[in-house]
């Protein structure tokens, strides 16, 4: 049993893979994509999905400050239906304010240069989504 945490932009999406046991989330890859055109990840999340037997997947939902929906949670929501229409499983959406922020910190105290995050931050995101549910799940 494994989730795959995702963290959809307007041109990247950010994934992250939990260990086999569901407690440990780490950054995967960023995988690019143009005009809203979601086969092309798929084409690449359909492998994904197989080879790594995940189980459920782990969506960022993006909210403003002050708790509403705006024009990104559309995007993710439908992105959302457009998953588990064709993969039936679980899509569990989190929270996810914040999460590039706290991504960009993150890297910046590891020292990395801007080229280096701009290629890896989408991948961290995921990962701070999945790691939150994670725990939210573990509790």
């Amino acid at each position: 049993m494994r989730s795959l945490g995702l963290d959809l932009g307007t041109k990247t999406l950010g994934l992250a893979l939990s260990d086999k046991t569901n407690t440990i989330a780490s950054p995967y890859k960023v995988l690019r994509y143009e005009n809203e055109d979601y086969d092309m990840l798929f084409k690449e999340l359909d492998i994904i999905i197989k080879e790594k037997e995940i189980t459920n997947l782990v969506l960022g939902l993006p909210k403003n400050m002050n708790n509403s929906l705006g024009f990104a949670s559309d995007r993710s929501l439908k992105f959302k239906d457009a998953l588990e229409n064709r993969y039936h499983l679980e899509v569990t959406l989190i929270d996810e304010r914040l999460s590039t922020v706290e991504a960009t910190n993150y890297l910046l105290e590891a020292d990395m240069s801007r080229k280096k995050r701009k290629k890896v931050i989408d991948g961290v995101a995921a990962s701070i989504i999945l790691d939150t549910y994670l725990k939210m799940k573990g509790n």
